[in-house]
């Protein structure tokens, strides 16, 4: 891998590509410290210091690399983008229009992009002023006396709104040019940035904790174990035989040749963990409002809030399951996928082409996606089993969605590097 870099730094066309790829990463790691005009950045600082954060608020500030609980400019980081992909890719199920889009090719996939750049930014108003007032209730920072936005003028509430969603159409628009210019997927790498930022702080204040260096070498040696079971099943896959039978076109022959599907054990990615993450965060949502004595909230708080306990990892396992068959069901389509290979010629070897080939390719997919649901399940709780077991307290940072976008971005980008490293090597051995 380091001899691919030095490689890759050694190509000028290349190297102009990744500094322009790390610089604009700098960018993005100075607007996470940036604050929103209207926003006291020393009490924000105390509040940091002396108080705990909202828990209710931890994956939004895990993605954001620790920026919103800086109140910055870059507040909400990519999570409103994300949210939206998800939301555009839910509803080609639900509206036909999107579903023919999509199958439109280069010109449908520039329209869904437009789309969700429009409800990007509508959830970037929601997010913000829900930032803003959850912050200004002091939810934001439990504990904190003082108070982060001292004005609470409407003006200043309609520029912080402002400021906030201008920030996440700049880091739209960042990614976007990482992705033209660039190396890799840019709002990809800018979601890496964004919690490898937080990983040094995050070990230097388990080694000075109450966990001490045992526990601090202990959960070390369980990231490098979660990181190479990662990465295997990242690699692994299914590779289903294609044969493509010879036609002729005019004089010309074509087909003839054997090829292979590949279907990754997890073909969902990160997608069930945020799922399932955003979806028990809901009921403690709302239990945070009103009056915090009633029995049912209190129920929910020990019951469901708690990550500890029994209920919800139960609940986490089962719905992380569930939305990893559901997002392999919208994402991979074997119907389509027989179809494209009925038209041009292709069979699998002992599969007769159509109707069985779709069936036999929903067989595989739903028996492989087993062992890939419960391999995300098991990564998700690592690290509350560690904190359970070490007795560190609850905010871990490395969590199974972190540990999945780090080393499943990190293998993609080395990937490209790669690829576009064997074309001018070609290239040069051809000349």
């Amino acid at each position: 891998m380091l001899s691919a870099f030095v490689r890759a730094f050694r190509t000028p066309d290349l190297r102009r590509k990744l500094l322009f790829t790390i610089g604009i990463m700098v960018i993005f790691r100075i607007g996470s410290f940036l604050p929103t005009p209207g926003v006291s950045y020393p009490n924000v600082q105390i509040c940091i210091d002396q108080g705990e954060s909202n828990t209710l608020l931890g994956l939004v500030n895990l993605f954001s690399g620790g920026a919103l609980l800086q109140l910055s400019v870059f507040s909400l980081g990519i999570m409103p983008y994300i949210t939206a992909s998800i939301i555009i890719q839910l509803l080609r199920v639900v509206i036909p229009r999107f579903e023919a889009l999509h199958k439109e090719g280069q010109s449908g996939t520039a329209k869904l992009t437009q789309y969700t750049r429009y409800l990007t930014i509508g959830l970037a108003v929601l997010q913000s002023t829900t930032v803003i007032i959850t912050a200004r209730n002091g939810q934001l920072f439990q504990g904190c006396s003082v108070d982060v936005i001292p004005d609470d003028s409407i003006v200043t509430t309609l520029l912080m709104i402002i400021t906030m969603t201008a920030g996440t159409g700049l880091i739209m628009w960042l990614g976007e040019l990482i992705t033209e210019r660039g190396v890799g997927n840019g709002m990809s790498l800018l979601i890496f940035t964004s919690i490898a930022a937080s990983f040094p702080g995050a070990m230097w204040s388990i080694a000075g904790g109450s966990g001490g260096i045992g526990a601090f070498l202990v959960i070390m040696a369980i990231i490098v174990l979660v990181i190479a079971l990662v990465v295997f099943v990242e690699q692994s896959q299914r590779r289903i035989p294609v044969q493509y039978a010879k036609r002729m076109v005019g004089r010309r022959t074509y087909g003839g040749s054997s090829t292979y599907i590949p279907i990754k054990i997890n073909m969902a990615g990160v997608i069930p963990v945020i799922f399932a993450s955003s979806l028990l965060q809901v009921p403690a949502l709302l239990a945070g409002f009103g009056d915090q004595t009633a029995g049912w909230k209190q129920w929910v708080a020990n019951n469901l809030a708690a990550t500890d306990a029994p209920l919800h990892i139960a609940l986490y396992v089962l719905l992380i399951i569930f939305f990893c068959y559901f997002y392999t069901a919208i994402t991979f389509n074997p119907d389509e996928v027989a179809d494209n290979m009925k038209r041009y010629g292709g069979f699998i070897p002992g599969i007769r082409a159509g109707r069985p080939t779709a069936e036999y390719l929903d067989y595989v997919i739903t028996r492989i996606t087993a062992p890939g649901s419960l391999y995300l399940a098991l990564v998700a709780l690592i690290p509350t089993i560690a904190f359970i077991v070490l007795g560190v307290g609850t905010n871990i940072p490395f969590g199974g969605s972190s540990i999945l976008i780090v080393v499943g971005v990190g293998l993609e980008t080395v990937k490209q590097i790669q690829s576009q490293l064997e074309q001018r090597h070609y290239e040069g051995f051809l000349r």
